[in-house]
């Protein structure tokens, strides 16, 4: 594929606001994990007994007011994290070389603003909304790619994709789909997705939260923590002989096994892999970073270990962020895509946090500590239910 350039990106998480605070607390080895103090909207509910990674600041930054319409958690972090990292200003450039028009806006998410709802239905006045919350524009799963497009002005495609834990990795894929076709110059492509009651109950009820911190590929592992988080990169064609960051590979596939346990043997996994490094049109062995989706719950982990041993060489440094942000569901594939972007830039790679013994079912590419070393291509993967996979692969030119 033709690569595309990366101008800018960005991702804030419960380490902070920002690609800095992002480094500092990964080459610290400080997690973002706090026991849930969530806030139940049912009377007399008790919040679930797990940790979870939130944002710090979100209840009390309300939108700008000519955005009032948009107002919920999820829409507040999409513009928090459009104000990290000169975002704003990569915006501002792509629109002066190609006009709003030409500017498409990608975004994934998981439940979108659901919370809204969420709130909506626990507060029903006579059956009804309340009337803060009679706002249907914030009741759909597009609330917030129209949100992100009103606050930034841009006028091309807009897309919300929504295959849960893949979402933010897919929009990679589809915004370099957009462009090849002709339909848009560039684009911005990231995603938003926050705690809610949904999300926590939802995981809780599939048996899947871990009553402590997350410890992926541990031996002991038990379960995920849930994450809260945003991110954007601004991406267009890349010039002949420019350096800097690109895009260069990106694959799809599905399992078309389950709808909430991956293919026994990872053969999905394996072929969004491929797929990535042949468009990329690097061999496994140029890989020298791979995020991997890594949630810690026992299933997932030993097939994503089983997908990456059948393909990487015993040299690959591969880790899961997770145990610093938790997983953070439609916002995982642009966190991790930003964790994947900084080790290229820096040359530091991310092991694992919380994770002490390692389960001797997973290969050896499976790395709990850091370390520093200079790569040229780095890889993220993000798997979501229902068997949808996506692989990335990124690079310095």
């Amino acid at each position: 594929m033709a690569p595309l350039a990366i101008r800018a990106y960005t991702a804030t998480t419960a380490l902070g606001r920002g690609l800095q605070a992002q480094r500092a607390a990964l080459a610290a080895r400080r997690g973002g994990l706090r026991r849930n103090d969530l806030p139940v909207l049912a009377p007399g509910q008790a919040p679930l007994d797990c940790w979870i990674g939130r944002v710090d600041g979100l209840e009390d930054e309300a939108l700008p007011s000519r955005l009032a319409q948009w107002e919920c958690r999820n829409n507040r972090l999409a513009w928090m994290a459009l104000q990290q990292d000169g975002m704003l200003d990569a915006i501002a450039g792509v629109v002066a070389r190609h006009g709003a028009g030409r500017v498409a806006v990608v975004l994934g998410t998981s439940t979108a603003s659901i919370a809204a709802t969420e709130e909506a239905y626990a507060r029903l006045e006579d059956g009804g909304f309340p009337a803060d919350l009679r706002r249907s524009q914030v009741h759909t799963p597009h609330s917030l790619g129209g949100f992100v497009q009103d606050a930034t002005g841009l006028r091309g495609p807009c897309v919300t994709v929504a295959t849960a834990c893949s979402s933010s990795a897919k929009v990679f894929a589809q915004a370099s789909r957009l462009i090849d076709a002709g339909l848009c110059d560039a684009a911005l492509v990231g995603g938003i997705d926050t705690l809610c009651g949904s999300v926590l109950f939802g995981f809780n009820s599939l048996q899947l939260v871990s009553g402590e911190p997350c410890r992926p590929f541990d031996a002991q592992r038990n379960g995920l923590s849930l994450g809260e988080a945003g991110g954007y990169a601004v991406v267009e064609r890349a010039g002949d002989g420019e350096s800097g960051l690109r895009l260069c590979g990106y694959g799809e596939s599905s399992d078309a096994h389950h709808m909430s346990t991956p293919h026994p043997q990872g053969l999905g996994a394996q072929l969004a892999m491929r797929d990535a490094l042949a468009r990329a049109g690097i061999a496994p062995e140029d890989v020298g970073y791979l995020n991997l989706h890594g949630t810690a719950t026992p299933a997932n982990d030993a097939v994503e270990a089983l997908a990456v041993s059948a393909l990487f060489p015993e040299t690959l440094h591969a880790s899961s962020t997770k145990g610093w942000t938790g997983h953070t569901l439609g916002a995982a594939g642009i966190v991790e895509s930003a964790v994947a972007l900084l080790a290229l830039e820096h040359g530091e790679l991310p092991g694992i946090l919380n994770s002490a013994t390692p389960d001797p079912a997973c290969g050896p590419q499976i790395r709990l500590d850091n370390a520093q070393r200079t790569i040229r291509y780095a890889m993220n993967n993000s798997f979501g239910f229902g068997g949808n996979n996506a692989a990335l692969v990124f690079g310095r030119a």
